[in-house]
């Protein structure tokens, strides 16, 4: 992401005038104008400035975005048992992409909707259990971790689950990072 070409969308979505940042980063309106606009290439000097005035007022404006404000809830999860004709239909039923698998207590994987269309496209795939298909576990988070950190684990991983003292109440997917981070609502239309 070009940091020129945000400037600007920053800047807006904070509400402050252009006149504003000017005057706190020591410039004139047209030349912070001519920045946004990508007509000059301003200093590394004055990129930092204004990016560091920006972020004071991000953090003014609204609190740091967290993993617990992002959290699908309730969560909804599958056994290793379930049948795996009925663990797509949690899938279907509910629009998710991918399900925790939990045994108790315990996180003992996941299922995902490539591993559910894998194993029914074979011959004994009606028949199969969710632990025939089983997948690595999602990492678990705090609710107050932050979720600018995310983007790296969600990199590796399909989704992160969320427990507080040790109870799992949510799960946050790549699409709820996508949703939180460039300000669109949090909440979630209601499952059919």
């Amino acid at each position: 992401m070009d940091t020129l070409t945000e400037l600007r969308r920053r800047r807006v979505a904070l509400g402050i005038p252009l006149h504003e940042l000017a005057r706190a980063v020591g410039r004139s309106d047209a030349t912070i104008s001519r920045i946004e606009r990508g007509q000059i290439r301003p200093s590394y000097d004055l990129v930092q400035r204004i990016l560091e005035h920006l972020e004071r007022q991000e953090g003014l404006t609204s609190p740091r975005l967290t993993v617990g404000d992002l959290a699908h809830t309730p969560l909804v999860t599958v056994g290793p048992e379930a049948v795996l004709t009925v663990a797509a239909q949690k899938l279907e039923g509910g629009g998710f992409s991918q399900l925790p698998v939990v045994d108790g207590r315990a996180v003992v994987g996941s299922l995902s909707e490539s591993a559910v269309l894998r194993a029914l496209a074979s011959d004994s795939g009606r028949r199969a259990r969710v632990r025939d298909v089983l997948e690595p576990a999602y990492p678990v988070l705090d609710p107050g971790f932050p979720a600018e950190l995310l983007s790296g684990i969600l990199g590796r991983y399909p989704a992160v689950l969320v427990a507080r003292r040790g109870e799992l109440v949510g799960i946050v997917t790549k699409a709820d990072l996508i949703r939180g981070l460039r300000g669109a609502s949090l909440r979630r239309p209601p499952s059919a």
